[in-house]
């Protein structure tokens, strides 16, 4: 897929990852882009820089609310008659195990699983009457390895990466593509004032880079969308000797212990 031309909608498009999506998207041609967030503000920053260089939408979206994203499709549809692409990328991270308080728990479940849920049930209706269209979910390197120091994003992340693995299964022979991003550590707000932790052991990669690598995948129109290289080498490991790859999971818990406990107790 060459976004040039295409009408693409992105969530989390206020900051980090969404944003920088945005921009490249704009650059390379969009012919509309939809910057969907819950912060107007950022909204509205990231409207004014893509404005010059495509027909920009922005529309304030709690993704955790179907009615909201049902909202975002329809102004959509009803400004610009189609989406092509539609980039769930919302997200949030939670620290700490199973002992999360069950709200907390609920709340990454919405927004990181349920979000793509209720994206697809509102956009593939069009798309499947067009015979066309693509649905790129960011999930994380932790939905295909894990996350140590917190088990509600390890959770949440693997269930995105299932839920786009079933549509791709279900809609791929009739028409739709699916890809899902994941990373490791990216410089963003969720990011900010560390190093990543375990997933910044490969380097901390700035939302710029990783957006040239969305635009190589989409181009390939692969699943898989990877800007660390290095984590289909730890998938490998991981399915070659699960065994192995849990007790060298355990030996890096050990490593990061005391900075997932300080994380653990600055958020209680």
């Amino acid at each position: 897929m060459q976004v040039k031309d295409k009408v693409i909608v992105v969530t989390g498009g206020a900051s980090g990852i969404g944003k920088s999506l945005c921009e490249r998207f704009a650059r390379e041609g969009a012919s509309a882009v939809v910057v969907s967030d819950i912060n107007q503000h950022g909204i509205d920053a990231t409207v004014a820089d893509i404005a010059a260089s495509t027909a920009a939408l922005g529309v304030r979206t709690d993704v955790g609310n179907e009615d909201e994203v049902n909202e975002l499709v329809a102004k959509t549809l009803g400004r610009f008659g189609h989406i092509d692409l539609f980039c769930s990328n919302a997200g949030i991270f939670t620290a700490g195990g199973e002992n999360v308080a069950t709200d907390a728990w609920q709340t990454i479940w919405d927004i990181n699983v349920m979000s793509h849920v209720f994206a697809a049930r509102a956009v593939l209706p069009s798309m499947l009457e067009r015979g066309e269209g693509y649905l790129l979910n960011t999930s994380s390197a932790a939905g295909l390895l894990s996350q140590v120091g917190s088990a509600p994003y390890s959770v949440t992340k693997h269930a995105a990466i299932g839920f786009a693995e079933w549509l791709s299964i279900t809609y791929g022979n009739r028409g739709i593509k699916v890809s899902v991003l994941c990373p490791q550590a990216v410089r963003t707000a969720m990011t900010a004032g560390g190093d990543g932790g375990v997933a910044g052991l490969d380097g901390m990669l700035e939302p710029e880079k990783l957006a040239d690598t969305v635009i190589e995948t989409l181009a390939a129109e692969r699943f898989l969308i990877l800007p660390h290289p290095e984590v289909l080498t730890y998938m490998r490991r991981k399915t070659d000797d699960y065994d192995r790859w849990l007790g060298g999971m355990r030996r890096l818990q050990s490593q990061f212990e005391d900075v997932y406990k300080n994380r653990e107790q600055s958020s209680d």
